[in-house]
């Protein structure tokens, strides 16, 4: 018997100190991704980083929970965590690869704020099983390990209920305006307050009863503070619920003490946080307020009416105006992805370069409803990388420009932003489309864009309207041409 525990326990020392090299190899294969992933160009190469370093962490978690099974007498207890094991690997790839071959780009926001909230999910549970199963823990350390489940827990539940709020208003079943509840702000500031005052409490006694204060407290904060943003503002949302879904994993790997959900959390988190901070940026937000959710804005009654009187035009006098130019300027939005509409754009890219037009696309920061949206359907459509520009890259060549395509484009063209102080989006960087020489936008209708504001750009004088599905609008002018 003592030689077969020596063995066990040779095995499992063993099997964790493979698990503890591949876990460095793991992080080390993460930070390439996330660098990878930071251009167009290595974004593949990254994408393969991060799925290499995935399957070796997976493996080597597999194999020390193999050797820690095999330290327990029963057979049957191995054989059964074994098979919940593999059964959990499969269901959760199967699901993944299902959900990555269906979905539309137009549904990648929805899909990776649903994401988040299992990350959420995950760590609330794992924080439960810390406060349920804590037998083991040091005395010295008890203090530490309270502090870790209760905080974990927190994060984890306003990371659960606010990316389903942020589902339901990207998806379109939940209404895009902010919920203006009253003292809204306050509620937000005393549930922290409540929070803090509770975490000291469950250190110094922890009492179950606490646990599930805090849980209903987080559930009830991250809805409010999702709920409580505007649509125009979500891509900044979906940013900064990654980075918490990253702090929610790195408290779990404080709790199952495992390095690399640690160090692979904190990359998540910081790079999520520091994106949310370039976004805030661009669209003249405040950090401080994203993270408390208070910058939803109610757009002021009556701006969805019109102010003036716009100009129509048609695919024929659309493609005329473009054989006469020297220099085009695309910029494309969510519209574009809606109606799939990068393909046809991408010919007809090609066909005016051909004809010796200078071509090049301006990319707002938000564009879309996720980070690099925009760049995704390009690249997608085979539109050469060095062409599109990002927006303070491009913004001081408007002026010089004959024609502006604003395919499905709204808010991040609206000179409100620049030009009209009370506007809800005033002060937010956008791209000054109005400066060209003509702009014809994309459009299927007049109404205002997902922020609810009106766009002043429809009715300048140097504005023409192509009314109907951006795609075969198009197309229409690829045939004129």
């Amino acid at each position: 018997m003592n030689v077969i525990a020596t063995a066990q326990t040779g095995a499992l020392e063993l099997a964790q100190s493979i698990a503890t090299a591949a876990y460095i190899v793991a992080a080390l294969l993460f930070v390439l991704a996330l660098a990878g992933l930071s251009k167009q160009e290595t974004a593949r190469r990254g994408i393969a980083y991060g799925v290499s370093g995935m399957t070796i962490a997976l493996i080597a978690t597999f194999l020390v929970v193999i050797a820690r099974g095999g330290m327990v007498p029963d057979d049957v207890t191995l054989y059964l965590g074994v098979a919940l094991l593999v059964a959990a690997i499969v269901v959760g790839a199967v699901i993944g690869l299902w959900r990555a071959r269906k979905v539309e780009m137009t549904g990648m926001p929805e899909l990776i704020a649903l994401l988040h909230s299992f990350v959420g999910l995950a760590a609330v549970l794992v924080g439960w099983n810390g406060a349920l199963y804590d037998e083991g823990i040091a005395p010295e350390l008890v203090g530490i390990h309270h502090a870790e489940v209760f905080i974990g827990v927190f994060i984890g539940a306003v990371t659960f209920t606010g990316s389903i709020v942020a589902f339901l208003k990207l998806s379109g079943r939940m209404s895009s305006k902010p919920l203006m509840l009253p003292g809204k702000n306050l509620l937000n500031v005393g549930a922290l307050v409540l929070f803090v005052l509770l975490t000291v409490w469950y250190v110094i006694t922890p009492e179950l009863w606490l646990l599930i204060v805090v849980t209903l407290l987080a559930l009830a904060l991250g809805w409010h503070l999702v709920a409580s943003i505007g649509g125009g503002d979500m891509p900044v949302v979906v940013s900064m619920l990654n980075s918490y879904s990253g702090w929610a994993a790195a408290a779990a790997g404080f709790l199952l003490n495992n390095d690399l959900l640690i160090v692979t959390g904190a990359l998540v988190g910081s790079s999520g946080a520091y994106l949310s901070y370039i976004m805030c940026k661009a669209m003249n937000r405040s950090f401080l307020s994203v993270i408390a959710g208070g910058f939803g804005i109610e757009a002021p009654r009556g701006d969805d009416e019109e102010q003036g009187e716009h100009r129509e035009i048609d695919a024929a006098s659309a493609a005329e105006l473009l054989s006469g130019a020297s220099s085009v300027i695309i910029t494309p939005g969510y519209g574009m992805a809606v109606a799939q509409a990068q393909y046809p754009v991408a010919d007809l890219t090609a066909r005016l370069r051909e004809r010796g037009v200078d071509v090049r696309f301006g990319i707002h920061p938000v564009a879309g409803r996720l980070p690099g949206h925009m760049n995704v359907l390009l690249a997608e459509a085979k539109v050469p990388y060095d062409i599109v520009l990002e927006l303070d890259e491009i913004n001081d060549d408007f002026s010089d420009t004959d024609v502006v395509l604003v395919i499905g484009a709204n808010d991040t063209v609206n000179p409100a932003a620049a030009e009209d102080p009370g506007s809800p989006i005033a002060g937010m960087p956008v791209l000054h489309v109005w400066e060209a020489r003509n702009v014809i936008v994309f459009k299927r209708s007049m109404a205002s864009g997902y922020a609810g504001v009106q766009n002043p750009l429809f009715f300048r004088e140097n504005t023409q309207m192509l009314f109907g599905d951006a795609k075969d609008r198009v197309e229409d002018i690829l045939r004129a041409l």
